[in-house]
């Protein structure tokens, strides 16, 4: 029996997924749980385990590609018996109930998220703010009920559950709408006037699942979208393609037509060289990388936390002479101990120690509830540099661990989003971030918050600088720090004040011991 093994839904609104990794080739045999592939959802990499016993009879999809959640990627030859004597397929993909809610879990959001919360792209609730509307009596109508910015929009106008979705205006008239009453009409060479939306308009379109979330969010019709683009005889649209189009920057010219231009070698209307290099010269002067996955998740993350919470940075230096000769004493003793102790340790602990003193920095804000949550646990992330962006491990109680402990599971943690074995679940639940930008020779920077949080703390490179002692001017090492803040919980003032608490154990590391 032929047993054909889908993508499965691992997590809410999951869509898609890119293949990292297969574990197993054609002819191999295999144990039911065994994992056959790792896989990137917008969260981590995930294995994906082995539905049956049998043995491989094809792999559908190649490593690096992005596959829609349903479609099959791998096929077993088992020797169960199938009645109906044709192969068949799993549309759950395969998996047991048990096998399935463990990858579920692996997604899973953190205890800490609101029961309720609205599926929203972060420009729906800007736009939603702007319009003065609860976002949470706008009905989404995208995918897994994502509320989009035509949604607001819709829900301002009163005809969010009465009036049909009006067909999204073509390229040629969102640009002619954009310039108002400077231009009536943008007119097109040959006789021919505006391009209406239904020249391009067709019955079906190919395009990724994240492509088509593109074009909810941006109000365009897919089907609507010019392309010269096919796979398998069907018109295939890129997200390149629907920007373009949103942005009315496309202009779509009617059979005979054609557009019109200025001078030899300009740019036509509409702000799209219509004669662009040659495919083999775009290659050779450019590299394109997909925007998918833990990098879409960072970016669009960033995205919500820099434009849903009013950033203030507040930057001070801290005097660390006695940290680094306390730091250089204790190195060795780590050592022995099978320790790596490097100054991370020193401020996670006065950090915590400052929070406790001023716990609104510990802090999330609740929208739905209208509520500031102070956190009385102490769960501080460690942003990470790694190869698909900014990840931030969470070491867990840090204020219950000594400076060893904390330096090993930091150490392990790091080691482990840099190799992409990290579980999800360790980079939930933090309380406070710290990024450290002087590890690459930087000195002041304005972090973006890991929100929900309220703060981060970011740690410039400790550098010599001439200081004032007792009247002498003498090197110090000094040490730059950037907190980021979030303006509608924290105060300046509370700000400055943590900063200074944060300063004094760093300057003065033996009251660590107090804590």
């Amino acid at each position: 029996m032929v047993r054909e093994f889908t993508l499965p839904d691992v997590g809410e609104g999951l869509t898609e997924a890119e293949i990292v990794s297969w574990l197993v080739d054609s002819g191999d045999a295999v144990s039911e749980d065994q994992p056959v592939a790792e896989v990137e959802t917008d969260k981590a990499v995930v294995e994906v385990p082995s539905p049956v016993d049998g043995t491989v009879r094809e792999i559908h999809a190649a490593e690096g590609e992005v596959v829609p959640v349903g479609d099959v990627i791998i096929g077993f030859d088992t020797d169960e018996d199938d009645d109906a004597g044709a192969a068949t397929t799993d549309t759950t993909g395969g998996a047991d109930d048990e096998t399935v809610e463990s990858a579920v879990s692996a997604v899973a959001e953190t205890d800490d998220a609101p029961a309720e919360h609205v599926f929203a792209s972060p420009s729906a609730r800007r736009l939603a703010r702007e319009l003065d509307i609860d976002i949470l009596t706008v009905e989404g109508s995208g995918p897994g009920g994502r509320v989009t910015d035509r949604d607001v929009r819709s829900h301002a106008e009163g005809d969010a559950s009465t009036e049909p979705e009006p067909k999204p205006e073509s390229a040629v008239q969102s640009a002619t709408t954009a310039v108002g009453d400077e231009v009536d009409e943008l007119e097109l060479g040959g006789g021919a006037s505006t391009v209406t939306e239904g020249e391009a308009d067709r019955d079906r379109t190919l395009a990724a699942p994240a492509t088509r979330r593109l074009a909810e969010e941006e109000g365009v019709d897919i089907d609507a979208v010019s392309t010269e683009q096919t796979r398998d005889g069907e018109a295939f649209v890129a997200p390149e393609q629907v920007r373009e189009h949103a942005a009315g920057g496309v202009e779509q010219t009617a059979p005979g037509a054609e557009a019109e231009t200025g001078e030899a070698g300009e740019t036509p209307a509409g702000g799209v060289d219509l004669d662009p290099l040659p495919d083999a010269e775009v290659q050779r002067r450019e590299t394109r990388e997909p925007y998918t996955g833990v990098r879409q998740t960072i970016g669009e993350a960033m995205e919500e936390s820099k434009y849903t919470a009013p950033h203030v940075t507040h930057h001070d230096e801290a005097d660390v002479t006695r940290l680094v000769e306390t730091r250089g004493r204790l190195k060795p003793e780590a050592a022995e101990r099978g320790a790596s102790l490097s100054y991370m340790p020193f401020v996670v602990k006065a950090v915590v120690a400052a929070l406790k003193q001023y716990p609104i920095l510990n802090s999330q804000l609740d929208e739905v509830a209208g509520e500031i949550r102070k956190k009385h646990y102490y769960n501080v992330g460690i942003a990470t540099a790694t190869d698909a962006g900014l990840m931030v491990p969470v070491v867990k109680d840090a204020d219950r661990k000594g400076m060893l402990d904390i330096a090993d599971e930091m150490n392990d943690l790091v080691e482990k989003a840099r190799d992409r074995s990290i579980a999800p679940e360790e980079m939930q639940g933090g309380t406070f971030s710290i990024t450290n930008f002087g590890a690459v020779g930087g000195e002041h920077a304005t972090p973006i918050i890991n929100y929900p949080e309220t703060a981060i703390l970011g740690l410039g490179e400790i550098k010599e600088k001439p200081r004032v002692v007792d009247g002498e001017v003498v090197p110090r090492h000094v040490l730059t720090l950037s907190l980021s803040i979030d303006h509608r919980v924290i105060d300046g003032a509370e700000a400055g004040q943590f900063t200074n608490t944060v300063k004094r154990y760093l300057e003065e590391p033996e009251l660590l011991l107090l804590e």
